[in-house]
């Protein structure tokens, strides 16, 4: 029968195309930066802070910024995922914590996106009006004028063409962000040059910094005003991070691109600043520093008008590259929060799909878009953008909680790169965080209000999609599983490729048909810490011909198979989580011979058979694909002996039963220093009487062979069984088979012989092990092997 998967299954994810190098994605965090905020903020700032405060706040925005890039550098290279904060608070701290990561992420891209619209709409009418089209200012519909509905209309446009671009795809994303971004640097570049000759005709420029009337006119106050009214300039680094999934080496590319974006950028916000104070020549009277302050978001127009030629015009043309670049790179990142959480399954699937031709989050995009010009069009963008300052400095102060967390809870994830310090510099960063939302309080208590309301909102939204999914989220690990036949007795085969699949299930099919069992076929798709979960789902057609493999055998041999694909972090974790859910009786294991990865086949042999199984296990390396005609099963004492032997002659009895002819099974014992014994044919008896009665094989089907010890164990071990087709031998214990200097004796003598072996590590001898076929054997209509009588005591 077909096997039919969940609904769960049905849902194929995949990650981002890789194509962003070092240069784009450090232009796409240096575009996100020199946004609106150094055109429109910059005379604001200057008129709250004071000529030197004005460099004051840069510098310690600048310095605040870097701290926190510190955490998104070290966050960023080891898990390089779509959605970056919202990703790694959710795995650091908790998924409520992470939803709240990305619901606040989400909404202040998407409000700061909104303001870059309008702004972009703004400076668009100034360039039509210096060209000589003037709009009239007077109400005309809804209250607006015909130059506010104008602004509005080109903010519509300007943000429904970023729309497009980002959903074409990265490549396009990139490479008109690549050269909006460059534009806009030679713009502020001529400024300053410009800004520097003029200063150079100015004899007493320096009295504007140090004299009207001092570099701190409203003290330290008024440069925390000045840090909280342009932090939102200095945010968009940590878009290099949301990109994660789509940057080349993102390892080393990311702690490259953000330290870049943040030099760039705090470099060139020092040197406007410096000119725009130092360098302008008015007749108002006012200190420059209040000038600026007077014209407010037209202040650089001013300034550049007064000191370059074209100066106005250049300035305008430079407003709207970085607005148009702010806006791409919004637009870019909005859409990737909203993509991962549709991912992760905190928003509505449809924002987690990704274009079949353009592999891009189309409808996370459309969807963003939807939420950027409706705010554009239809609320008071200055005070909401205030709120996406307070939204972005909740989310950084997350994202730094999340670091000192994943350093205790997360201490072998790689890290390409680590920030120095840890906790010490995020407690710095937390704190300065929170005394610039103060001041945002007071500067817009709506601001305040608006993102109260986003949270209240995203409670409502948690509580109907990511707490069910939280609820739900061990069990859809489950990809597919597939029960034919109910049974009591049940043989796992955890498998990893079709040719194993196929040696496995006919080994499995041996013990399965003798219990009148099923074969429990599991494929685990490994999924590394830096991804998410579910994005495993996108192996489910590879693990379906291995599993397949099993069920043909399963069918050759009469036996029921039961298949289960299944997502975890650790193969052998999950292996071992769905052998004590299923309660097994028997897990059957393939080894290569080799190990290339700890978690590709448990490590060594000798740390696999160490632990405690959940359920009897046999761990075999085949040599030899047909069945064996001599077994021969090493003993010395103790439960794992015994399971050797009884798998043996299981063994034994189903290809008796399959092909009429019933194999040889010898079981082995060494003595040593035999030679020193005054009568060593009396020793070899008294050895061999204290064999059968311990282990109770008076009447079974096994020839007991004892040898002496001459090479050593594992050597006299592979000399004897040169002429069998099979070695069956118990995992060391003390007291059984002592451990050699160079590994257990199971492991070297499965490394080093020439026929199949299998090492064997009994769990439960009532329970679960393999002796219940002895039991269950009393009720079926196959009488009782002779063996399986246990004598009289």
């Amino acid at each position: 029968m077909e096997p039919t998967p969940q609904t769960s299954s049905q849902r194929f994810q995949v990650s981002l195309s890789r194509n962003l190098g070092l240069f784009d994605v450090t232009m796409i965090g240096v575009g996100a930066m020199i946004g609106a905020g150094i055109f429109g903020l910059t005379g604001i700032a200057a008129g709250e802070a004071g000529a030197v405060g004005l460099l004051v706040a840069f510098f310690l925005n600048g310095a605040l910024t870097s701290l926190t890039g510190l955490t998104y550098a070290e966050l960023g290279a080891a898990w390089p995922q779509a959605g970056g904060g919202y990703a790694w608070v959710k795995e650091g701290l908790s998924r409520v914590y992470g939803f709240y990561a990305g619901w606040i992420s989400w909404f202040s891209h998407s409000v700061a996106c909104s303001l870059y619209a309008v702004l972009f709409g703004t400076f668009f009418v100034e360039l039509l009006e210096l060209g000589g089209l003037h709009l009239g200012t007077e109400p005309w519909i809804l209250g607006l004028s015909v130059e506010a509905l104008a602004v509005k209309l080109f903010a519509v446009l300007a943000g429904l063409t970023f729309i497009i671009i980002n959903v074409r795809g990265s490549s396009e994303t990139g490479l008109v962000g690549n050269i909006i971004t460059i534009f806009k640097i030679i713009v502020l570049g001529l400024l300053v040059f410009f800004g520097i000759k003029a200063m150079i005709n100015i004899p007493n420029w320096g009295d504007q910094f140090l004299t009207m009337p001092g570099p701190f006119p409203h003290g330290i106050q008024g440069i925390i005003l000045a840090m909280g009214l342009t932090f939102v300039a200095f945010e968009g680094y940590e878009i290099i991070a949301q990109s994660g999934e789509e940057v080349k080496n993102p390892g080393k590319n990311i702690p490259r691109a953000i330290f870049l974006a943040i030099a760039i950028v705090v470099v060139i916000y020092l040197a406007v600043g410096f000119v725009a104070v130092g360098a302008v020549q008015q007749d108002t009277g006012l200190p420059n520093w209040l000038y600026l302050g007077e014209n407010a978001e037209r202040a650089m127009i001013e300034t550049a008008r007064a000191i370059m030629p074209y100066g106005a015009l250049i300035m305008i043309l430079g407003g709207l590259a970085s607005t148009t670049s702010a806006l791409n790179a919004t637009i870019y990142s909005s859409s990737r929060v909203s993509f991962a959480m549709g991912r992760g399954r905190d928003l509505p699937p449809i924002f987690g799909r990704i274009h079949t031709r353009n592999k891009t989050p189309h409808w996370a995009i459309w969807l963003s878009g939807l939420l950027i010009l409706g705010m554009a069009v239809l609320l008071p963008v200055a005070d909401v953008a205030s709120g996406a300052s307070i939204t972005f400095l909740l989310l950084f102060l997350m994202v730094n909680v999340s670091l000192i967390r994943m350093r205790k809870t997360h201490p072998d994830l790689e890290r390409p790169f680590r920030a120095p310090l840890v906790p010490w510099l995020q407690y710095l960063s937390i704190a300065a965080q929170l005394v610039l939302a103060i001041e945002l309080f007071k500067l817009s208590p709506i601001a305040w209000v608006v993102t109260i309301v986003w949270l209240v909102f995203g409670i409502f939204v948690y509580r109907r999609l990511g707490g069910v999914q939280e609820a739900a989220k061990r069990k859809d690990t489950i990809l597919l599983e597939e029960t034919v036949a109910s049974t009591e007795y049940s043989v796992l085969l955890p498998v990893a490729n079709e040719a194993m699949a196929r040696q496995l299930a006919r080994f499995g099919s041996l013990f399965a048909q003798a219990n009148r069992g099923e074969l429990f076929a599991l494929h685990v798709v490994s999924v590394p810490q830096q991804i998410g979960i579910t994005d495993g789902r996108t192996f489910l057609r590879q693990g379906r011909p291995i599993l397949e493999e099993v069920i043909d055998v399963g069918r050759e041999f009469g036996v029921p198979v039961r298949t289960m694909l299944r997502l975890g972090r650790d193969i052998g974790a999950s292996i071992i989580d769905v052998a004590r859910e299923r309660e097994v009786n028997l897990m059957v294991l393939g080894w290569p011979g080799h190990v290339h990865h700890r978690q590709e086949a448990f490590g060594t042999i000798i740390d696999l058979l160490s632990k405690n199984p959940p359920a009897d296990l046999a761990v075999v390396r085949f040599r030899h694909a047909a069945l064996p005609q001599r077994i021969i099963a090493p003993i010395a004492g103790g439960p794992n002996s015994r399971m050797a032997l009884e798998l043996a002659l299981t063994e034994a009895d189903t290809i008796e039963m399959r092909t009429g002819k019933r194999p040889e099974v010898v079981a082995l014992n060494l003595i040593v220093d035999l030679e020193h014994e005054n009568d060593p044919e009396k020793k070899i008896q008294e050895r061999r009487e204290a064999l059968v009665e311990g282990f109770g094989i008076e009447n079974w089907p096994i020839e007991l062979m004892i040898e002496p010890a001459r090479d050593g164990v594992v050597e006299d071990i592979l000399r004897v069984a040169r002429d069998f087709d099979q070695i069956i031998i118990g995992a060391s214990e003390e007291g059984f088979l002592e451990q050699s200097l160079f590994g257990s004796i199971p492991q070297r003598i499965a490394e080093e012989a020439h026929t199949t072996v299998v090492m064997v590590k009994r769990h439960d001898v009532v329970k679960f092990g393999v002796r219940r076929w002895l039991q269950t054997r009393i009720g079926h209509r196959t009488p009782r092997p002779v063996w399986a009588k246990k004598p009289d005591s």
